[in-house]
């Protein structure tokens, strides 16, 4: 596996989404955005803060794998 750093990546106004789970406060909550390909993934009490970006087939794995978790 090859590791990236991605830096100084100009969003083009993603829309941002939260998980229905989430407690609506805004204070313990991650927002994704699709961005063609990449997912990125923010702190919604810092919105102005740093985004994390990840292939978006790398993202998917990852919460298929949470899912799994409850079973």
């Amino acid at each position: 596996m090859t590791d990236r750093v991605l830096s100084g990546i100009e969003l083009p106004d993603p829309v941002w989404f939260k998980s229905s789970y989430s407690g609506g406060e805004g204070n313990e909550c991650v927002e994704v955005a699709d961005l063609r390909g990449l997912v990125a993934v923010r702190d919604s009490k810092n919105p102005r803060g740093s985004v994390l970006a990840f292939p978006a087939e790398a993202f998917a794995a990852f919460v298929e794998g949470v899912r799994g978790l409850g079973r």
